[in-house]
């Protein structure tokens, strides 16, 4: 029969002893150890999506969540109670977590059900590697029956190709965390494709950003990697992959 060794017992006391506590004002959640210190946190972020149609091109998407447990309380079961207390206070129909693969964040995701949507590639564009003069050309390249329009809100960047009243073509890029750029899209719309306008308009957000907020001195961008033209258009604009990572998903109920 197994009996557990004091030690044993002292942990799993300590262990129910953590305080998880919302932090106020945030999507954020604490375990409190019973001497006050951080076992662990785990927060909530939106996750932006490319709508169809601008103004509304970036649309909330699942929340995405992040997950850090202090070394000392791994596999202890306080990530699973953090994610407990996620599960309780959100209402949305899932969670997604962007992961390395072959981490500790990887086999927690596994162990507690949640399922491997896509293999994303993570890439950055420097502006000091960027020809001004070449990127000019690629702006200034006609593609006849359509054009450019500009727009912007606060540090939201968007470019769209557009024929005649209808939109065609758009990417959008968000100025969040200083000196980097985020890009989103470019999305093609059905019966616009084939004339390189994802390039086109991608090319010209890259020129925009720089020209609206010169501190920005990089772009990073994230593409699934079952997508070989989007990532070789990438590769083509000067962006050098940074890291791979893995989205998973979470129904809840």
């Amino acid at each position: 029969m197994f009996r557990p060794t004091g030690a044993a017992i002292v942990s799993a006391m300590t262990e129910t002893l953590i305080d998880i506590v919302a932090v106020p004002g945030a999507e954020r959640w604490l375990a409190v150890t019973p001497d006050g210190a951080a076992a662990g946190v785990i927060s909530l972020r939106p996750e932006f999506s490319l709508g169809p149609d601008p103004p509304l091109a970036l649309g909330p998407g699942a929340p995405e969540l992040s997950l850090h447990v202090a070394p000392a309380w791994r596999r202890r079961g306080v990530g699973s109670r953090l994610l407990a207390a996620v599960r309780e206070r959100t209402t949305g129909p899932r969670l997604v977590a962007d992961v390395v693969p072959g981490t500790p964040g990887e086999a927690f995701c596994v162990r507690h059900g949640f399922r491997l949507t896509v293999a994303r590639r993570h890439d950055l564009l420097t502006y000091c590697e960027v020809h001004g003069a070449w990127l000019g050309e690629l702006v200034d390249a006609e593609h006849p029956g359509y054009d450019l329009t500009y727009g912007s809100l606060g540090g939201s960047v968007l470019v769209a190709a557009n024929a005649g009243d209808e939109l065609a073509a758009y990417a959008v890029a968000v100025v969040d965390t200083l000196p980097r750029a985020a890009l989103h899209g470019p999305t093609v719309r059905p019966g616009h494709r084939g004339h390189a306008l994802g390039a086109w308009v991608s090319a010209a957000l890259i020129q925009r950003v720089r020209q609206l907020h010169p501190h920005v001195d990089e772009i990073a961008t994230v593409t699934a990697e079952d997508d070989p033209d989007l990532l070789a258009q990438r590769a083509d604009l000067g962006f050098h992959p940074s890291r791979r990572t893995r989205l998973y998903e979470l129904a809840l109920p």
